[in-house]
């Protein structure tokens, strides 16, 4: 993994974004609570979380048309100033009746997101070399888990020290920083998406104004036209939406499940995603040398199989010990599972059309995550807390199953455009 951090630009990128997120953590934990707070109404902050959600459903998918036809780099970093700059208006709000600028924050904020992350996940096979792509991506998830055990932590101390102001500056400041390590990015002029479609001029002008309804209409259904033909395009998303699925179900029934199955607390659900987390960064560290073991297909239906076997027994067997233990072990089959199906759109998928299918691919998750979300809710009381859990243990191993049977037989291209290292293109079997 190290091999990828000595890569400049990726090491601007990783450690930029290692900033960002533990701003984001910082905000995400502080925010929520600063809402009830001020409203006391949980209806107040649920709002919050549903219009952070809406954007990736309307916008993620068509954001990557532009991502496909903007110059990737500028486009991350002015997402990045965008961001620090919208979240200077949480410095006015101080009584409930300016609760909606947190509101028009949370939306706009997510609104921009949907720019960056598919951006992100384009550029980032030009800044390192392919063997590398495994190792680069279990990178940005140990990241994220990183910031995921130090990030709630020291919110909830800026917080109480500064209050929301301190909490807002010092997110805008994170962005910042990410913006500044991505400028000093130096990406080669290559024959690739920033060749394509030349950029003179600002972004607001030469970027914006040069592209029609008509354009942007037609090199969607381009992208949706992509996800439908390839088939192993159809494999990752059809095993990632049952897995999200799942993600859903989880979301909505793990504090039902600590407090009513398990009979825990507030602290023992601390204990329980902070296991989570250890597990990821953990799994991160291991997946480039499994990876590179095991062929991708085997990789990504075993690592669901497994993961939908530890999640069966630990709901039916909810001992906080064997949870806590089979949740660090269940970090290598999540990230084995996510980031080689992330992988493999970078590698199989050319550099035009990257930040379509990568829209696409947020905008697939949040749907079927929503879909679980709401089984969840609509059925977790009739049902039961357990059996509805068990589902989300079957679907990952459906996951699996719709990997290793669509999978079966399919080639893997090499991107056609080249990347830093000369790499050759070239074919080779993905079965």
């Amino acid at each position: 993994m190290l091999a990828a951090l000595r890569q400049r630009n990726f090491a601007l990128l990783w450690f930029g974004q290692l900033i960002s997120l533990l701003g984001d953590w910082v905000l995400f934990v502080a925010l929520p609570f600063y809402i009830y707070t001020l409203t006391g109404s949980t209806l107040a902050t649920g709002v919050m979380f549903i219009v952070q959600t809406l954007p990736r459903l309307l916008l993620g998918s068509v954001a990557g048309v532009f991502v496909d036809r903007w110059n990737r780099r500028r486009t991350m970093y002015v997402a990045d100033l965008l961001q620090a700059l919208v979240l200077l208006p949480l410095l006015l709000v101080h009584s409930s009746q300016w609760v909606w600028i947190i509101y028009v924050f949370a939306f706009v904020e997510s609104c921009v997101s949907q720019f960056f992350l598919p951006a992100k996940g384009a550029i980032i096979p030009q800044l390192v070399d392919e063997e590398h792509l495994v190792a680069a991506n279990a990178l940005n998830s140990s990241s994220e888990q990183v910031t995921r055990l130090v990030g709630p932590v020291l919110g909830g101390a800026l917080f109480g020290l500064f209050s929301i102001n301190g909490v807002a500056l010092a997110d805008s400041a994170s962005f910042l920083i990410s913006a500044l390590m991505i400028i000093l990015i130096a990406l080669p002029r290559t024959g690739t998406q920033e060749e394509k479609f030349p950029i003179t001029g600002s972004l607001a002008t030469a970027e914006v104004t040069a592209i029609t309804f008509e354009a942007v209409w037609h090199e969607w259904l381009q992208g949706l036209a992509l996800v439908r033909k390839e088939r192993l395009i159809v494999a990752i998303f059809a095993a990632m939406g049952a897995a999200m699925i799942g993600e859903g179900l989880i979301e909505v029934l793990i504090v039902p499940f600590v407090k009513g199955v398990m009979h825990g607390n507030a602290e023992v659900l601390g204990w329980i995603l902070t296991a989570q987390a250890i597990g990821g960064i953990a799994g991160s560290f291991l997946l480039n040398s499994v990876s590179k073991k095991i062929q991708p297909r085997l990789l990504v239906a075993s690592s669901a199989f497994a993961l939908g076997i530890i999640l069966f027994i630990i709901i039916n067997f909810p001992l906080l010990g064997l949870v806590l233990a089979l949740l660090a072990l269940a970090g290598l089959p999540v990230i084995g599972f996510y980031i080689n199906l992330y992988t493999l759109l970078q590698v199989h998928v050319e550099d035009k059309y990257r930040g379509r299918i990568f829209g696409a691919y947020m905008t697939a998750q949040a749907l079927m995550m929503l879909v679980g979300m709401g089984l969840a809710s609509g059925l977790g009381d009739r049902i039961g807390i357990i059996p509805m859990m068990d589902v989300d243990a079957v679907v990952n191993i459906l996951a699996g199953v719709i990997a290793f049977v669509l999978m079966s037989g399919t080639v893997l291209t090499k991107p056609t455009e080249p990347v830093p290292g000369d790499v050759v293109a070239q074919e080779s079997a993905l079965s």
